[in-house]
């Protein structure tokens, strides 16, 4: 079990400690949180890319890389996410903990200085990045954002949710669209990167056995530095559905991708998010599910059949590759199996299967220091910060009432169908 110690280190700052004995490792990571926009999705993204290559006092990608090298090799990453309609950059360095350092250095204030490096003193020229630096992570993060469309699965996920959401930020991609980001223009990225320092929400997580002191006061200091002016946060949960779209895409796949996006009617800090999330367990969260049972298995209708609740937005999307010849028939077990659950047909060795998956999802994703640290920023959106434990009781406490209460708050929003040409 870890113990958080979370405080305000500067206006829209939070600096979390979390203690965990269970690890030689540590793991410090800034999460920078900024509204989600098509007009500036694919600068914030390639601005990700390129702050962690290089930064002013390790001018290249080899001098990084060596100093990183020297800390017992330590390692910086980067990267870029939705959560809610607003978007997540997060910038990590992980490495030894302090307790097994050869000598009596601080590998914490290292890092710390390391990532504060990265984030407030960037290699520039003149009020732009580095050109050469900029071009190269341009073509990189095209490659991932080609990626993602090359990847049927990857790209019927994205595209529902632009057809779904194409009215709300929530539809943007997350690194924005190929044509943006071949747009983006090294003095561009030196706007975005100040009016990110000034503006954004910064949520500073360390993770790890040693003291948090050093770090949380360097952090302070370079924080102390900047005059802040945030970013109002916001995501528009719609609670309900008035009709049923339906879309479809052809292409050169083998087997078809069905995708049900329904409106669940709460999302985010609202009452009824852990009695919604166990529902979603129960219809396809694990190999005791009912689309894995009733409609995998026992109809052999698809290939795989699973439910996602997305609660920052409030949305469960179905997923499911099925044959051409299925896919109505898919559609239809799927919403038969909803409306069981909405008629109070939900067993208690499904609850009770649910939730013990549940309870093993959370614990093995805190099972590493980076599962930790996502773990935590995972919940960014809920209004508090729960433990596994904590997490575990709330969803161990749901009732079936209310698990019947949560199928009836759905309504299907959007049917999206990917099918060969």
């Amino acid at each position: 079990m870890n113990s958080m110690d979370r405080k305000q280190i500067a206006q829209g700052v939070n600096f979390s400690a979390v203690s965990d004995n269970r690890f030689k490792t540590m793991k410090i990571s800034a999460t920078v949180l900024v509204p989600l926009s098509k007009d500036t999705a694919s600068a914030y993204a390639l601005l990700t890319q390129v702050m962690t290559r290089s930064c002013e006092e390790y001018p290249d990608f080899t001098a990084l890389s060596r100093k990183l090298s020297s800390l017992y090799g330590a390692s910086l990453s980067g990267g870029v996410r939705k959560i809610g309609e607003s978007l997540a950059l997060t910038f990590s360095v992980s490495g030894l903990d302090d307790r097994y350092a050869l000598t009596n250095e601080s590998i914490s204030e290292e890092l710390s200085r390391i990532l504060c490096s990265v984030i407030f003193k960037p290699l520039l020229q003149g009020e732009a990045f580095n050109s050469e630096e900029v071009e190269q992570e341009r073509r990189q993060l095209i490659e991932l954002a080609e990626g993602e469309i090359n990847d049927k699965r990857a790209y019927a996920n994205n595209r529902l949710l632009e057809l779904m959401c194409g009215d709300e930020p929530y539809g943007i991609r997350r690194y924005g669209t190929v044509e943006a980001i071949k747009g983006v223009t090294a003095a561009e990225l030196y706007s975005t990167w100040r009016t990110m320092l000034n503006r954004a929400h910064f949520e500073i997580f360390f993770i790890g056995d040693s003291s948090a002191d050093t770090a949380r006061a360097v952090f302070t200091e370079e924080f102390a530095k900047i005059d802040r002016n945030l970013f109002t946060l916001s995501t528009d949960i719609v609670r309900s559905a008035d009709n049923v779209r339906e879309y479809e895409d052809r292409m050169e796949v083998a087997q078809a991708k069905l995708l049900l996006g329904f409106r669940t009617g709460c999302g985010g800090a609202d009452e009824g998010v852990t009695a919604m999330r166990l529902m979603c367990a129960i219809l396809g969260g694990s190999a005791h599910s009912k689309f894995f049972i009733n409609v995998r298995e026992k109809q052999s209708l698809c290939y795989y059949c699973v439910s996602r609740y997305q609660r920052a937005k409030g949305l469960m999307i179905v997923e499911s590759g099925v044959e051409f010849d299925n896919i109505e028939k898919t559609k239809q077990a799927v919403l038969a199996e909803v409306d069981a659950i909405r008629r109070g047909e939900v067993t208690e060795d499904e609850i009770n299967f649910a939730k013990l998956s549940v309870a093993n999802d959370f614990v093995s994703i805190c099972d590493t220091v980076s599962g930790i640290g996502e773990w935590y920023i995972s919940q960014l959106s809920d209004g508090r910060l729960l433990s596994v434990e904590e997490a575990i009781a709330e969803f161990n406490a749901v009732t079936k009432e209310q698990i019947v209460e949560a199928a009836n708050k759905l309504t299907l929003d959007t049917v999206y169908v990917l099918r060969g040409e």
